[in-house]
């Protein structure tokens, strides 16, 4: 079977829990790994705990791509704050909600 079919995304509006849940996966898969390759295996698992955390305090499952990343955003947020302090990240406002803007380049220097 020709590859590109078979990772094209479904054209269904509504995806069904098996496809929500393989998006969370793949979602909290691609954080981890991130976490583990710049912080090391051990805060990963605590950033994997806080992402579930954060998705278990959602109103029901993310139901699309946009949604499950934001839950990534919203951990990596803590994630920067926890790793370079306060006082060396820039805080924004973005649509009414408190965020963290940091380099990946300056947490890979820490």
């Amino acid at each position: 079977m020709n590859q590109l079919i078979a990772r094209k995304p479904s054209k269904n509006l509504n995806p069904d829990c098996a496809d929500l849940m393989t998006m969370g996966e793949r979602e909290l898969s691609a954080f981890f790994t991130v976490v583990t390759q710049l912080f090391g295996s051990k805060q990963a698992e605590r950033s994997a705990e806080d992402w579930l955390e954060e998705m278990s305090a959602t109103d029901g499952l993310p139901t699309s791509t946009r949604e499950w990343q934001a839950i990534t955003a919203r951990v990596a947020t803590q994630l920067a704050i926890q790793m370079n302090g306060s006082s060396r990240s820039t805080e924004s406002v973005i649509s009414g909600k408190r965020t963290c803007v940091f380099s990946v380049q300056a947490a890979q220097a820490s």
